[in-house]
């Protein structure tokens, strides 16, 4: 038996051993005794999990895939989840403990399972995961990048980002029509903001939503002093400042005065 991909769901299954074990060695196993897989199909990356010193939880919304991973994966039946990610609470099925995520993510949801990462940023130390290349890019790219964008810096501010490696279409089942690629979040130290979290979020995407204009025009809608205004810091465009540079940016708006 085999499990058919569904367009629908987004599916393309890894069929390259090699990949699935880099993928899977790509976790530090360190500060968690939990992993949960996203989306793990036929379990191809599943069974070097479950070869690791990890809890191995998966989750899943394809019936036919839960089918398959019970009759295969006998010592995992108890931990699979039948259920979309971006909908569920992690507390309900870890509690407090610490747990990373990782997946050959569908690429329809894979910026939602990032924004889903960072809400969760305090139970979630590392995540590691394959996208679309150019997804995989953004995530990991620094100012000064035309890519450089909203999703780059809400991600840094909270996770060491590291881009590992280019994945071919050709070690999918169907292979999509773009090249993938796997990066590595793991969790800063200090992972919460020095600055109002809301206001941090819409100073960013008010920024990058007209991301060629300077920040003094962009930024016209949060209602800013004259004097703060003259800042240099407004002359410049959203890629051209660092995610510290965000935040100092944030804490300047936080205590204008009108």
């Amino acid at each position: 038996m085999s499990v058919r991909a569904k367009k629908h769901l987004g599916q393309h299954f890894l069929k390259d051993e090699q990949i699935a074990q880099n993928i899977a060695d790509s976790l530090t196993e360190n500060g968690y005794e939990n992993v949960l897989e996203i989306g793990p199909g036929m379990g191809v990356l599943t069974k070097y999990l479950l070869k690791k010193k990890l809890k191995v939880h998966v989750i899943e919304i394809d019936t036919e895939s839960v089918e398959y991973l019970k009759a295969n994966y006998l010592n995992l039946a108890d931990r699979i989840i039948l259920k979309d990610f971006l909908k569920i609470n992690l507390s309900d099925y870890f509690g407090d403990e610490q747990v990373a995520i990782i997946g050959n993510f569908p690429y329809n949801i894979s910026t939602q399972i990032v924004f889903k990462t960072l809400e969760n940023r305090h139970q979630i130390p590392e995540f590691s995961g394959m996208f679309q290349k150019e997804v995989a890019k953004r995530i990991a790219e620094k100012e000064g990048s035309k890519v450089y964008g909203i999703l780059s810096v809400l991600t840094q501010a909270f996770y060491d980002v590291a881009y590992l490696f280019t994945v071919p279409p050709t070690v999918f089942n169907p292979p999509p029509k773009v090249e993938s690629g796997v990066i590595r979040l793991i969790r800063k130290e200090n992972f919460t903001l020095p600055v109002n979290e809301k206001l941090f979020y819409t100073v960013v995407k008010t920024a990058f939503n007209q991301r060629r204009k300077t920040l003094r025009n962009s930024l016209k809608t949060l209602n800013l002093s004259d004097i703060l205004r003259e800042d240099p810091i407004f002359a410049k465009r959203p890629e051209q400042l660092s995610v510290q540079e965000f935040i100092s940016l944030t804490s300047k708006i936080e205590n204008d005065v009108i």
